[in-house]
């Protein structure tokens, strides 16, 4: 796949020849118990709650700027962001790669496979918390054209130019539950209007070192299945935006050239009663 994704043997390296930051998106526990050695660690990234309001949006900005900008990116790095393993926390790493996106940032990946595959290459670890030089993180407000808000996905129900892309598991998409924390987690269960289903997992294979992403001509395949080129604008969404980042990783690899995310997701849209949602099963499955 492209170089957004890095191995363990490339990012060893890159540690040994250029300046990075390393990012473990892994609660603290699992960062106390062994980390990558120097790695920073940012649960927030995956633990954070976004809403599409104007004051949402500058938050999630400005919060996460001073976490990357404590964690030592000043621009002059590359952002090495990590989890577990690709499956394991629901596209953490990948929802790093979009928030560093969002705010512009030059030059960031991931490490494919996560601390497993760093681990199975016999890799060192340490348990030492890392204590970073903190820096002046650069935003480059265009990045933030790959976030879109609720307005912008409601105005889209009526665009059929665009795919929007419901990333969730199957009994989030017929409506069973709300999310991935409870079947009641949200006041509302179902899936936004028009919304074709693309469930994350299958950007991924097994394989014998444990879950790895597709290569792009199997991502496109997958996409073509529901009517989606590499031409086609993509609105993805899930809950909260981390699985949808995985796809957004995903298809942006694949060569989709115009992929953009409603960052608040299920979590913000189905709390507004305003906004309209389908539920059970899509028409024409029921037909």
């Amino acid at each position: 796949m492209s170089d957004v994704l890095a191995s363990a043997s490339e990012v060893s390296s890159m540690m040994a020849s250029s300046p990075v930051v390393i990012i473990d998106t892994r609660n603290p526990d699992a960062y106390a118990a062994g980390h990558i050695p120097g790695a920073v660690n940012m649960h927030e990234i995956f633990t954070y709650l976004a809403t599409s309001t104007p004051e949402g949006i500058a938050e999630l900005k400005s919060k996460f700027a001073d976490a990357f900008g404590a964690a030592g990116l000043s621009g002059k790095e590359t952002a090495i962001v990590y989890e577990q393993s690709m499956n394991s926390g629901f596209g953490q790493s990948c929802r790093g790669y979009y928030l560093l996106g969002v705010l512009g940032y030059p030059s960031t990946k991931v490490l494919h496979g996560g601390f497993d595959a760093w681990t199975a290459a016999g890799l060192p670890v340490s348990t030492e918390a890392a204590k970073p030089m903190a820096a002046t993180f650069p935003i480059d407000p265009a990045g933030a054209s790959i976030l879109i808000d609720a307005k912008t996905m409601l105005a889209a129900l009526s665009t059929p130019d665009i795919a929007i892309l419901d990333v969730r598991d199957v009994d989030e998409w017929i409506a069973d539950s709300s999310s991935p924390y409870g079947k009641e987690f949200c006041p509302r269960k179902g899936r936004i209007p028009g919304a074709r289903w693309l469930e994350w997992y299958r950007m991924m294979k097994p394989t014998g070192e444990g879950p790895r992403f597709k290569s792009k001509d199997e991502i496109l395949a997958e996409c073509a299945t529901v009517g989606v080129t590499p031409d086609t604008p993509v609105y993805l969404y899930c809950f909260k935006g981390a699985r949808a980042s995985n796809t957004y990783l995903a298809l942006k690899n694949a060569g989709v050239k115009d992929v953009r995310m409603y960052f608040g997701s299920w979590n913000e849209w189905s709390r507004d009663p305003s906004l309209p949602i389908e539920s059970g099963l899509p028409i024409k499955a029921a037909a």
